[in-house]
């Protein structure tokens, strides 16, 4: 007997990365930059649910879709392209990606900017998801912390059930955090029905459900018409439905993770990965010149054609600040 819904991965390609300047720039964001192995996040994001599910949507914008068709070219996966012509964060993709399905669809929904490992483990928590998101649940996924990482927000946590979600702990709060035991990194991964997710939005968000609609329905080809998406309230999907919903569950995943939203983090993971690094944990990214490091640790130097940039390894948050600096500037550093 024939299934009435399919399972979807829906990818979300937003975001320029402005943690992995100068590596990241807007015209090449994170996500697309074939530094992993000689494959991009996006594609190994692509590869790893291809399995999983019966769909793919892509929600891109007007300025990265382009980048997202060539990885789906190169992986040969068809899919269903939907064209934000202006970012609104993460409600309104979601509720894109809702409204092009069915509503008995299931959406597994990941970012394209995640690195997982251990996929014995991924898999077991997607197929739980799943079945909670059957039973009309929306799922979000926390990741079992291996150290008091401020970069990421937190989900508080008792079995499956979601006490509370948590900004960015400062380093104090992420160690009691850590110490307590009952809190769950926050994986920005969700997996629902897609009726369930527009009920819920249409309750606790009734603006950004109703613009979003109507943008939707007046789209071509799945791109979005600039003038009607700028009335979309620019929320995320936490505060607009996952903090208030009495339908969220969590599923506690001990698949290895990570956001890779700083220096640091792809320090961690080249160095898993066999990239070389000195006698002092000093690391050269993009650069084969012969380098040394004198008097330095935990530096890493990064190259580029246009700039160079050395931090401590300590200090990757604030490559942001220098982001900023270029964009208030209006730098061509950032193109």
């Amino acid at each position: 007997m024939e299934k009435n819904n399919s399972i979807i991965h829906v990818i979300l390609t937003g975001g320029v990365g402005s943690r992995l300047w100068p590596l990241s720039r807007k015209s090449q964001p994170k996500q697309y930059l074939e530094i992993f192995e000689n494959k991009s996040l996006f594609e190994m994001t692509v590869e790893r649910n291809s399995h999983l599910a019966d769909k793919v949507m892509v929600v891109g914008n007007v300025d990265n879709h382009h980048l997202s068709g060539k990885v789906m070219n190169k992986t040969k996966t068809g899919y269903l392209n939907i064209v934000e012509a202006t970012p609104r964060n993460t409600a309104a993709a979601i509720a894109f990606a809702a409204f092009a399905s069915n509503p008995d669809d299931i959406l597994i929904v990941t970012p394209s900017d995640h690195i997982i490992d251990k996929m014995g483990d991924y898999n077991n928590a997607i197929q739980e998801a799943i079945s909670k998101a059957e039973e009309g649940f929306i799922i979000t996924f926390g990741i079992i912390p291996t150290k008091p990482e401020t970069g990421y927000g937190y989900i508080e946590s008792k079995g499956d059930k979601v006490i509370s979600f948590r900004e960015k702990p400062n380093e104090t709060t992420a160690k009691e955090f850590i110490a307590r035991g009952n809190f769950l990194w926050n994986s920005g991964m969700f997996c629902f029905k897609a009726g369930i997710l527009l009920e819920e939005l249409k309750q606790f968000q009734p603006d950004v459900y109703e613009k979003a609609k109507s943008v939707w329905e007046g789209s071509r080809e799945g791109f979005l018409d600039l003038d009607l998406s700028m009335e979309i309230p620019s929320i995320s999907i936490d505060y607009a439905v996952m903090e208030r919903s009495k339908k969220i569950k969590v599923v506690p995943a001990s698949f290895s993770w990570s956001d890779l939203g700083s220096f640091e983090s792809v320090y961690d993971y080249l160095v898993s990965k066999g990239h070389p690094i000195d006698s002092n944990g000093n690391m050269v990214i993009g650069c084969d010149s012969h380098t040394t490091f004198l008097g330095l640790k935990n530096t890493i130097f990064v190259h580029t054609d246009t700039a160079n940039l050395i931090l401590q390894k300590e200090n990757s948050q604030d490559v942001k600040d220098i982001y900023n600096e270029l964009e208030r500037q209006n730098s061509d550093l950032l193109n």
